[in-house]
């Protein structure tokens, strides 16, 4: 009975590969949609993925320094070419799956939307004691887009003195929530995941670079690790992404 067995046990170790939990490591702004989409993988029969949220920086940062991640979710493509050029993303698999767009929000009952042009007195909306909340411009993708359509405005040495640097974008958006900063430029999907927050206007697309966000393999990404990049870059996937302000790629 135990010689018989024994092929059977052999192939444990690769059945169980096959099933186990994926590790997802994640731009903050992917959040809502991406936990939406992995309650529909594990529908499907397929174990709940492991998902890690924090600025892209952050999480290029620790794949480089070892962390099990199969696969990376980047708000920005220049941390995605940050690990492939150390070569620690699995070549061929990197696919620009969404797009996004920048917005200023504010608390409820605060001043009246506006347009957003080369001529919006932002300091004005501001106000002498406010603080701007944004993600970080010197690591963070979403901090990154804000301060150069901040410069595309001409506001940006006037406003710099009078920011609010939160770690990631989700940060941010929880400053003005709180009412600890009364304007906060963020994406247009993380304004949507607050509702009660007041969207004042949307930046123009030609004031920062495009917004994209690249997903790929690590290197050290499982065997099945490609399906499930397949369904997030599926045309399965995009319904729920949109529902959550993403934007198909442009």
């Amino acid at each position: 009975m135990l010689r018989r067995a024994l092929p059977l046990l052999a192939l444990l170790p690769h059945a169980a590969q096959a099933q186990a939990a994926l590790t997802v490591f994640a731009a903050a702004s992917l959040q809502d949609g991406l936990r939406a989409l992995a309650r529909d993988w594990a529908a499907r029969g397929h174990a709940m993925p492991r998902l890690s949220f924090a600025a892209s920086s952050a999480l290029a940062r620790q794949i480089e320094q070892g962390a099990p991640a199969d696969l990376f979710l980047s708000a920005d493509e220049p941390w995605m070419d940050h690990l492939q050029a150390r070569d620690l993303i699995l070549p061929g698999s990197r696919v620009s799956a969404l797009g996004n767009a920048l917005v200023l929000v504010a608390p409820p009952g605060a001043a009246p939307s506006a347009p957003l042009a080369r001529g919006t007195d932002l300091p004005a909306l501001l106000g002498p004691q406010g603080r701007l909340a944004l993600a970080d411009p010197a690591h963070v993708p979403a901090g990154r887009y804000a301060r150069a359509a901040l410069e595309w405005m001409g506001q940006w040495e006037a406003l710099a003195p009078h920011l609010a640097r939160a770690e990631n974008v989700r940060a941010a958006l929880l400053l003005v929530e709180r009412g600890e900063a009364p304007l906060g430029i963020v994406y247009a999907s993380d304004a949507l995941a607050l509702p009660a927050l007041r969207v004042l206007g949307a930046f123009p697309p030609e004031s920062h670079p495009p917004i994209t966000y690249p997903f790929a393999l690590t290197r050290r990404a499982a065997s099945n690790a490609g399906a499930l990049l397949a369904f997030l870059t599926g045309p399965e996937a995009m319904p729920t992404w949109q529902r959550h302000g993403f934007l198909p790629p442009r």
